[in-house]
């Protein structure tokens, strides 16, 4: 009996569906994604060779440099931050990948310009590869990797590294990079949320957590049996108040006989700066925020913590005339910072209390000591933008406008300006037109005041490079003397040792 065509139909689908045929769809969609991602690794490399192009012009009109606080590296970092509005740190690493596409690893730049590799991997190599000091090693290893990266499959990061390890430990052993001792890798590290709440996660050593741990459970005990809080929510709440110093946990039970309840943190020498509106620290609906670049806060914390905290209220300048002399005072300064909440450099978000405050117009030319002549800086854009051929105007309202040596202009505007618009109203109108860039050349007679270094960036990098071939050399010496006493004793063999009689 032949089975029907509906049956025959159900069963090619019900095949097709667990093994789908070759087609001309998908094959052409196939072909579009590695095409996609072809012109994705072109264009990311495409970038690297402009960064590196950006810095040596720049390097070739400023080769005097090198001992500048603010070196060429910096000041292209900057000028790159700003374009693509990312971090300074960021932009930095952008340039060293420039820069070791340019300079160390032509032939694997080459490749990952063909579009052949991806930026992940190109990273990898730069990195497993800083430590070649030799240039003929470093040319040969840049000529193997070359040929090689196009054949490799798609690795795990680790896994890359151990393939480009294999190939620098056949000509330079001392250049591998190797894992740091994990008592090395400890540390802390803070992750902010939004609602006022924050990720802490470390790595210590064991009778530092241990005794943390009981710290931790010894305060958070100490409030009565009515708290209602759970006993994570103690812990976290005592971690706070182990910050602050103090000895004992507030308690939360809101019982007029309980000892605890009237307990406060005692006063931290930790400061952090929270802006908030009048109405919400007596139980408004509004939020606050920290003045930092993300830290918007709940406001039932806003209320918690205006009961601990001292409250000073911000006054917004309005038609106030330039205060005399040149520091401002502590209102001018605390309003100039919370209307900013970070530097205004392009892409930083340094916050603003950790920041400088600059006259956009200078105040030895004639600038106001005023709000709409001050705004926020960290000392690196600080620095760039004074010595490095930057011009700046800034409008009442505190908005930015900033133009670099190249010519291109970038706006910022204040960071409080979305969450509490009335710290960017306008104030009095004092002109801040442009400096004249004709009248500073972008190197000449700068040097008196840029501060120096103590050591140049190529010293700091030779320092570390060699420091870290030094600590490679030693452990595979000791690695070498381990196995020979495995096998010969405590007492390695010399070589006036006769060989064995058979």
């Amino acid at each position: 009996m032949r089975p029907s065509a509906e049956s025959v139909a159900e069963l090619e689908e019900w095949f097709e569906r667990r093994h789908p045929s070759k087609t001309v769809e998908s094959a052409g969609l196939v072909e579009r994604i590695c095409a996609a991602t072809r012109v994705e690794n072109r264009a990311a490399a495409a970038q690297l060779v402009a960064i590196g192009e950006l810095f040596a012009y720049r390097l070739s009109r400023c080769s005097e440099d090198e001992d500048w606080a603010i070196d060429t590296m910096a000041a292209v970092a900057a000028e790159v931050g700003a374009a693509l509005r990312i971090s300074q740190g960021l932009a930095g690493s952008r340039v060293h990948y420039a820069r070791a596409m340019r300079e160390r690893l032509p032939k694997v730049g080459a490749v990952f310009a063909a579009g052949d590799m991806d930026f992940r991997l190109f990273a990898t190599i730069v990195y497993r590869t800083d430590l070649i000091t030799d240039p003929d090693v470093l040319a040969a290893v840049d000529a193997e990797l070359a040929l090689a990266v196009a054949r490799w499959p798609s690795l795990t990061r680790s896994r890359l590294a151990g393939a480009v390890d294999k190939i620098v430990a056949r000509v330079d052993a001392d250049a591998v990079r190797r894992r740091r001792e994990q008592h090395a890798e400890r540390g802390v590290w803070l992750d902010e949320r939004c609602g006022g709440l924050a990720e802490l996660r470390g790595t210590v050593l064991t009778p530092d957590a241990r005794a943390l741990d009981s710290r931790l459970a010894a305060l958070a005990g100490t409030v009565c049996g009515k708290d209602p809080r759970t006993s994570d929510q103690r812990r976290a709440d005592a971690l706070g108040a182990l910050a602050a110093g103090a000895e004992r946990l507030g308690c939360r039970c809101g019982r007029p006989d309980c000892p605890e309840a009237g307990q406060r943190r005692t006063a931290s020498p930790v400061v952090i700066h929270v802006i908030a509106e009048q109405a919400t620290m007596g139980g408004g609906d509004s939020p606050g925020s920290l003045v930092c670049a993300d830290g918007l806060i709940g406001p039932e914390l806003v209320a918690e913590l205006a009961g601990t905290a001292t409250v000073r209220p911000l006054i917004h300048p309005g038609d106030a005339p330039p205060e005399p002399g040149y520091t401002p005072s502590v209102g001018l300064a605390d309003f100039v910072r919370c209307r900013d909440v970070t530097c205004r450099w392009p892409g930083c978000d340094r916050p603003a209390f950790d920041c400088e405050l600059d006259h956009t117009i200078p105040y030895a030319r004639g600038g106001p000591t005023h709000a709409a002549n001050l705004k926020c800086y960290c000392k690196t854009h600080h620095l760039i933008k004074t010595f490095l051929g930057w011009t700046e105007k800034q409008l009442p309202d505190g908005t930015l406008i900033l133009t670099s040596p190249s010519g291109h202009t970038y706006v910022t505007t204040p960071g409080s300006a979305l969450l509490f618009p009335s710290l960017a109203g306008a104030v009095g109108a004092y002109p801040a037109p442009e400096i004249d860039p004709t009248a500073q050349d972008y190197c000449a007679e700068r040097t008196a005041m840029m501060p120096r270094r103590t050591r140049t960036r190529a010293q700091h990098r030779a320092t570390r490079i060699a420091t870290e071939r030094i600590h490679n050399r030693d452990a595979r010496t000791a690695r070498r003397k381990d196995r020979q006493s495995a096998y010969f004793g405590p007492h390695e063999p010399t070589g006036d040792d006769e060989p064995p009689p058979f």
